[in-house]
């Protein structure tokens, strides 16, 4: 043989050991140095402190436009994003069996799963009441500039424009009014399910158009990818500006309420949704390493919108649940399934919230607070964090929406556990469904995944 000869089996041989990757290259890796890095930034312009005018120095400032940037691209693809997952979701229906029946019961297990957290939430709110307010001055307690109420969800329901476009003015008389355009994710919802079910309606003639519609949406889905890549680096500047902004002493005067927030999500991730997998004969350690990759995504990114694309990866490679069902259920999770923000957080703020400002609390309040937290997450939908259900749960059991100002400090923070919890359980509820109907390939649940096999 000759040297060439043998220089090629030698290459070819499986024998031959491969070279090792480069830990950094791991996006999970990434994520935690970005989260490391975050904590050191802030920790730095903690020390630098302020200027003479009190205005942000240099390195808060830069965080600021950073994460500010990030959060931007992540928002700038959510109506896109919607308008293409939803109709593409409906119009896969057509080729699933008993696609009511799986609807009907997507609807049940979120509200199931919802009220069992706002149960652990009340709960722990009751169980850390005593120590919930040590420490919290009455400074922050301002009411928020975005407050939600049943009537503005309803009338939210109808769209104003083909877009869902909304437009406010900032500014005052003196210095000049600019304009500051929006849009209503749910008015968006609502019009993407019209034109799905439309879409099913029209048949053949609709073809090309639901073609479109999925090429669109895998288009935006890569692009969308690009962007969570970036993880990393928005993670950094999003902790370091949030430490810089509130400082510890704000973080210290809330511990206890973070703790007893961060203590409600882990009982759930723990317990009640171990206990609905092990019901249904699912692996509970399978779920979670299935999981993860979309867990951590939304820990560092803080938007279920945003991890959507990864989510349905998840869901559909992962724990084995049929493309046609999971891109139904995840999208309409990702607007109206929030065990963190609906359930867990607004049950433990209404306790301290009433604690703060010496209201007791009966029994009809815990029920409203229940009744709220399974009924009014589509409340929420398209906003960024949970100041919209906070303030809708407030009002329904008649506390002071000036509370709302004192949480404020540590939103941030919480919301990032809020968020993880959330987008776990969107890709519980199918899974559990999916088995439930047995149409789960358990062989695909039970394999082993890797987070670089997620891919757009």
């Amino acid at each position: 043989m000759s040297a060439t000869r043998e220089a090629a089996a030698e290459e070819a041989s499986p024998e031959k050991t491969p070279s090792r990757k480069n830990p950094l290259s791991k996006f999970s890796v990434q994520v935690v140095i970005g989260l490391v890095a975050g904590v050191a930034l802030g920790f730095v312009a903690v020390g630098i402190g302020t200027g003479a005018d009190g205005e942000p120095n240099w390195l808060t400032a830069t965080l600021s436009e950073i994460g500010g940037a990030y959060v931007n691209l992540l928002k700038l693809l959510v109506v896109p994003l919607v308008v293409t997952a939803v109709i593409s979701s409906i119009a896969r229906l057509r080729e699933v069996a008993n696609a009511a029946r799986l609807a009907v019961q997507t609807l049940v297990w979120f509200g199931i799963t919802a009220l069992a957290s706002v149960v652990v939430g009340l709960a722990v709110g009751l169980v850390s009441g005593p120590w919930l307010t040590a420490g919290v001055s009455g400074e922050g307690a301002a009411e928020p500039s975005r407050v939600g109420s049943w009537w503005a969800f309803l009338a939210g329901l109808v769209p104003s424009n083909i877009f869902g476009l909304e437009v406010g003015l900032r500014g005052s008389a003196e210095a000049g009014f600019t304009a500051n355009p929006s849009f209503n994710v749910l008015q968006i919802i609502v019009l993407s399910i019209a034109f799905g079910v439309a879409a099913l309606k029209v048949g053949e003639k609709a073809a090309g158009f639901i073609e479109f519609t999925e090429s669109a949406l895998a288009v935006v889905q890569k692009v969308l990818w690009w962007v969570i890549r970036l993880a990393p680096i928005g993670t950094a500047a999003l902790i370091g500006r949030a430490i810089a902004t509130y400082g510890w002493n704000s973080l210290a005067s809330l511990g206890t309420f973070a703790i007893a927030i961060y203590v409600g999500l882990l009982l759930v991730w723990v317990i009640v949704y171990p206990v609905i997998l092990r019901a249904h004969g699912l692996s509970v350690l399978q779920f979670y390493k299935n999981v993860w990759p979309v867990t951590t995504l939304g820990f560092v990114t803080r938007s279920s919108m945003g991890v959507l694309p990864v989510t349905e990866q998840v869901t559909e490679r992962n724990m084995g649940v049929p493309r046609s069902y999971a891109s139904f259920a995840v999208p309409l999770g990702s607007t109206t399934k929030m065990d963190g923000c609906a359930a867990i957080y607004p049950a433990i703020a209404a306790i301290f919230v009433a604690q703060f400002y010496g209201v007791e609390l009966g029994i009809t309040h815990y029920l409203l607070i229940a009744f709220v937290s399974v009924l009014g997450s589509a409340a929420t939908a398209g906003t960024t964090g949970a100041t919209v259900m906070l303030t809708l749960t407030l009002s329904t059991v008649g506390l002071p929406l000036e509370g709302v100002g004192l949480l404020i400090a540590v939103d941030a923070i919480l919301d990032m556990g809020r968020t993880a919890l959330n987008v776990t359980g969107q890709a519980l509820v199918p899974t559990i469904v999916a088995k439930r109907e047995g149409i789960l390939d358990e062989d695909v649940y039970n394999s082993n995944p890797e987070f670089e096999g997620v891919k757009i």
